[in-house]
């Protein structure tokens, strides 16, 4: 009968390894997966000097090629998805990070990856090797794949993490997909518009002052404005660059950043639409970690960290001291004024019933579809 050697962590954390003798190796993770382990390497281990020899000598790999370098969303969507469906297929942890460190096609992404595969295998836990790199697993990622090592449910856990990151991504599909027309729009007009002013306009004043006839004060305007943007043209251009670059130096402080904010939500109409696009991000976001068992708190402060506001951030804020002092999530909520009143009444309906989950799911929904309807009739 064949000999192997197991790795896996207990349902404490704890890191195991042994030799055993099994039939096979997929007889050997059935029997530990219903023992309640958490399997992350299995290998053969043969007497056989002449085996050895040949597993140990090196072998030649082709060199890895990759299509782009960064990390693209569709590249985390698609590594969270396909360890989902090999760690649900019964396929070990360090096997499973192997198979698909072959298929990743970026190459800071293979290099994250390889690392962490490394640490795994050095017996650290795969929430403790990717928080490592928080550049491409924030703490949310972390914190989910932490409760899922800890609850032994970590394909489940990791299944609705795949889920959100792919409702994301659509999310910001449509609103991208919205916006480029009139972005196009409004390029071509500035172009058309300097085309008149550097092109046309003149020709047509030399034609007007050749005939000598009175222009119409709103002729005079248009062609005076052609003259001013065709004389001062490269000082227009100039200009406008260089406060298009002291603007975006501005809003990287935290003053510029607020004031930013602070200007998007007093806009008539978009000034909501921008407030809704963050609180479908905020109730997505809890809606997940609560589902996956992470306690209020934390999932707030999880929150709070990567809602990519400082406004909203500042709000979570309070909401997370009242409730470390007893309060219920709706109340601090309500105070706020920053969250629409259909929001709140859903959560407070999903405390006394305890769905909370359930309902931020609903709301999250509901508010990225009315984003998603609004985009598309701009």
């Amino acid at each position: 009968m064949p000999k192997f050697k197991y790795t896996i962590k207990d349902s404490y954390g704890k890191t195991l390894t042994n030799v055993v003798e099994d039939f096979s190796r997929e007889s050997l993770i059935e029997k530990l997966q219903k023992q309640g382990y958490f399997v992350l390497k299995i290998e053969s281990v043969s007497s056989e000097p002449g085996i050895e020899a040949a597993a140990a000598a090196p072998k030649k790999t082709k060199e890895k090629k990759f299509t782009h370098k960064k990390i693209k969303l569709h590249d985390v969507i698609s590594f969270s998805r396909q360890l989902v469906t090999m760690l649900e297929s019964g396929v070990t942890l360090l096997r499973s990070l192997e198979v698909i460190l072959s298929q990743i096609e970026s190459e800071k992404l293979y290099s994250v990856i390889e690392q962490v595969n490394r640490d795994v295998e050095h017996g650290s836990a795969l929430s403790e090797a990717m928080a490592h790199h928080p550049k491409v697993f924030n703490q949310f990622w972390v914190s989910l794949i932490e409760v899922g090592e800890a609850a032994g449910t970590l394909p489940k856990v990791l299944n609705k993490l795949s889920f959100y990151l792919e409702q994301q991504a659509h999310f910001r599909s449509t609103i991208i997909s919205s916006i480029m027309y009139p972005v196009i729009l409004f390029f071509i007009c500035m172009g058309a518009v300097s085309f008149f002013a550097l092109f046309v306009g003149p020709r047509f004043e030399s034609i007007f002052t050749t005939m000598g006839v009175d222009l119409p004060l709103i002729t005079k305007i248009l062609l005076g404005t052609f003259r001013f943007i065709k004389e001062k043209f490269l000082l227009i251009i100039g200009t406008i660059a260089v406060a298009v670059f002291l603007i975006k130096r501005y809003i990287q402080t935290p003053s510029g950043r607020f004031a930013k904010e602070k200007f998007l939500l007093s806009l008539p109409t978009f000034g909501n639409i921008f407030r809704l696009i963050i609180v479908e991000r905020f109730t997505s976001q809890m809606a997940i970690l609560v589902d996956s068992g992470v306690p209020i708190l934390q999932a707030l402060d999880i929150s709070q960290r990567l809602v990519d506001n400082m406004t909203c951030a500042n709000v979570i804020s309070d909401i997370k001291e009242s409730v470390r002092r007893g309060e219920l999530l709706a109340a601090p909520m309500e105070r706020s004024e920053f969250f629409p009143g259909m929001a709140i009444q859903m959560i407070i309906v999903g405390e006394e019933t305890g769905e909370l989950s359930k309902m931020l799911k609903h709301v999250a929904n509901f508010y990225q579809e009315t984003v998603e309807t609004f985009m598309k009739r701009l």
